[in-house]
């Protein structure tokens, strides 16, 4: 994609809408839908980088209730002819076509390579690259199972739901604290996932989530690696307006 002259591409993560509770999540969404409403006026694009919900699972004819502000937003600016690209996270990653059918937004279950102006984007959620997330490397295993995810769709929603929507907060091993501190530049797994791909091919930007906190960390020549942080301490997001990228707070 070569960008029009005065258009951007905006990126958001981590919004957890939802924790830890509907009612304390408002001020959060409201600041969100502020956010789409601000960037709509000169986006080419919106990548959304997962865990826009801090709970989401799709069954055949059913989706959770609560943030159709949100839903409704994105499917407006969608229908204006701004793409939006979104890359499920740990804790929304049961998307299995909703968000295709009925909003127009691209879904993506894997980190995927884009060009803007002739710069080379790996762009991914992040959860489970790199030589950390141990834990959750383990679980993720049994959440995108087949046979898991079609014992969950047993459960009536109010009870399937309602135990994923309490474990999702309460889990630290899922998504937590430790998501929030910061290892150092040597040691953030991240950077060293992003490392070990230019070893094979050049990336001018390594964009991810999951860790909860705005890094700029440079991993080779030319290529740095950017976590765009997150919707609950942060608020932060990314930019790239055709030459450059930046992390921009709200």
């Amino acid at each position: 994609m070569q960008l029009p002259q005065g258009k951007k591409i905006y990126f958001s993560s981590d919004n957890h809408l939802g924790a830890p509770t509907q009612e304390l999540s408002k001020p959060r969404e409201r600041k969100f839908l502020d956010w789409l409403d601000m960037v709509k006026k000169d986006a080419a694009a919106i990548f959304l980088l997962g865990d826009l919900f801090d709970f989401w699972f799709e069954y055949k004819h059913v989706v959770p209730k609560n943030q159709v502000r949100v839903l409704g937003k994105l499917a407006e600016i969608a229908d204006s002819g701004i793409p939006i690209y979104f890359f499920v996270g740990n804790h929304d990653l049961w998307m299995f076509g909703y968000f295709e059918d009925e909003l127009g937004i691209k879904v993506y279950h894997e980190p995927k390579t884009f060009e803007f102006n002739g710069k080379k984007f790996f762009i991914g959620h992040g959860d489970g690259k790199g030589p950390g997330d141990k834990g959750y490397k383990r679980m993720k295993k049994v959440f995108i199972s087949p046979f898991f995810q079609w014992c969950f769709k047993w459960l009536h929603p109010d009870i399937g739901v309602g135990i994923a929507r309490y474990l999702s907060v309460k889990n630290k091993l899922i998504s937590g604290d430790e998501d929030a501190k910061f290892l150092g530049e040597e040691n953030e797994w991240l950077a060293q996932y992003a490392k070990r791909k230019l070893e094979t091919k050049h990336y001018d930007y390594f964009i991810f989530g999951h860790r909860h906190m705005p890094m700029e960390i440079p991993v080779g020549d030319h290529s740095t690696y950017y976590n765009i942080g997150d919707w609950i301490h942060h608020y932060t997001y990314g930019v790239f307006d055709g030459d450059t990228f930046q992390l921009k707070k709200e």
